[in-house]
């Protein structure tokens, strides 16, 4: 008899263990009804989001390019991180030209929702909600938080836009588990998320996260933390990420700092998509971006994912980024920094890198851009990954694989296949990245 129920109590345990798998890696300790709904919710979304000729989107992003270049003609190179800019307003890249040169950007917040372009060009926010403003920095209370804080923001109903009413340094307590229709905004203001958990973006849609500082970034312990009004639950030890996207669609992360962090400073995974990272500056950290977390994961082919205008900065290793399965524009970043290597993957990632500047380090092991993992070189040599436009400056080299033909683009109009801007413009089109130092009724 003890042993049957000792047999019986290690199938059920195989029972728990096949069916919270996923809620374990998800760090949802209880994967309840609530959870299980936004999940069916979260993948159905990601397949209505799943663009089945990706290359139009990205020639919608090089035309927008090509015409914000062509009414700029500075060279100097600045850093959005710090860097305070004198005489006029130059929005240097087709993103920033849709607001950043207004004068009444604060009075008009929300016009930042129509200027997002790639994958996540239909990422809204908060725009069709009211403003919440956050004034209050601490973190103290999990299940109740407090009004007026970020905690009590992101968890509320409906869409909503979030400002802060002063410059403030908020440490986390636990991961930020935001809900749905929200952006973040901390323009105008200095705002550091810091030397405390990172935020979590996980199985929501439409949200905007801009002009941050996050940085200094460690695990949650887990615990008992409400994640909506109407919903609580028990987590587990969080991975450290400074922002972790998990599930999610149409998402939009945009001109923040980020720096250091237990694990990634953004990670997406679990059949996100319809996602845009820009005008980024990233520095001091090892794995700095991850696109897809498992080899098992083959639901991550609907996982399609900009990355522009960003600036890989000072102490970087590795993964900017690191791919797996999807779709990945990468155009016109400035790659400064990297001691192992820049763009990597596994499990057939199509890449398609454009006018990116590539500067090598000086270790002659690490010349090489590219990295292709768990793979002999007969199974990587189909995958595609091209390189057009980009320039190689100290040594750096990109290894090709796939369809390099010059037929393979899909044909559009001429206004969508205008060709993205050499590497020799991506310092400029990169030099405002990181949070921006915003004044009222001036230019941002």
């Amino acid at each position: 008899m003890k042993k049957v129920r000792g047999a019986l109590f290690i199938l059920f345990g195989l029972f728990v263990l096949v069916v919270l798998a996923p809620a374990l890696d998800a760090n949802i300790a209880e994967f309840d009804e609530v959870w299980k709904k936004r999940a069916n919710e979260a993948w159905k979304a990601a397949q209505e989001a799943y663009h089945p000729d990706p290359e139009q989107v990205n020639s919608h992003l090089n035309h927008h390019v090509h015409m914000a270049l062509a009414g700029t003609n500075g060279t100097r190179r600045g850093l959005g991180n710090g860097f305070v800019m004198s005489g006029p307003c130059k929005a240097t890249n087709p993103i920033d030209r849709c607001w950043r040169c207004k004068k009444d950007w604060a009075r008009n917040r929300k016009r930042l929702a129509s200027c997002v372009l790639g994958f996540g060009r239909k990422t809204v926010g908060g725009k069709f909600g009211g403003y919440y403003v956050v004034t209050d920095p601490s973190d103290d209370d999990m299940m109740k938080p407090k009004p007026g804080t970020l905690r009590h923001a992101v968890i509320q109903e409906g869409p909503l836009w979030i400002i802060f009413g002063r410059s403030m340094v908020i440490s986390l307590t636990q991961e930020l588990i935001m809900t749905s229709h929200k952006t973040i905004d901390g323009r105008g203001k200095n705002i550091h998320i810091a030397h405390g958990c990172g935020l979590t973006l996980q199985f929501v849609k439409n949200v905007i996260v801009h002009g941050l500082h996050i940085h200094d970034i460690r695990a949650g312990s887990g615990g008992m933390i409400r994640d909506s009004v109407k919903h609580y639950g028990f987590r587990t030890v969080s991975d450290g990420d400074a922002i972790s996207i998990f599930g999610s669609v149409n998402i939009w992360i945009d001109h923040n700092s980020l720096s250091t962090a237990k694990d990634g400073l953004i990670d997406v995974v679990e059949k996100s998509a319809a996602i845009t990272i820009s005008n980024n500056h990233m520095t001091h950290h090892d794995d700095v971006m991850l696109l897809g977390a498992s080899e098992t994961q083959t639901g991550d082919k609907v996982m399609q994912i900009t990355v522009a205008f960003n600036h890989f900065g000072r102490g970087l290793t590795q993964r900017l980024p690191r791919c797996r399965f999807g779709f990945f524009h990468v155009v016109n970043n400035d790659y400064t920094m990297w001691t192992m290597y820049a763009i990597g993957g596994s499990s057939n990632p199509t890449i398609i890198s454009q006018g990116n500047r590539f500067v090598a380090p000086p270790t002659l092991s690490s010349k090489e851009v590219t990295k292709r993992e768990y793979a002999f070189p007969n199974e990587w040599q189909s995958w595609t990954w091209r390189s057009q436009g980009d320039l190689f400056l100290n040594g750096a080299i990109f290894i090709p694989s796939g369809d390099q033909s010059k037929n393979y683009k899909v044909p559009f109009s001429k206004r969508e296949v205008i060709s993205a801007k050499s590497g020799v413009y991506a310092g400029r089109l990169s030099r405002y990245s990181g949070a921006l130092v915003c004044t009222s009724a001036k230019p941002c």
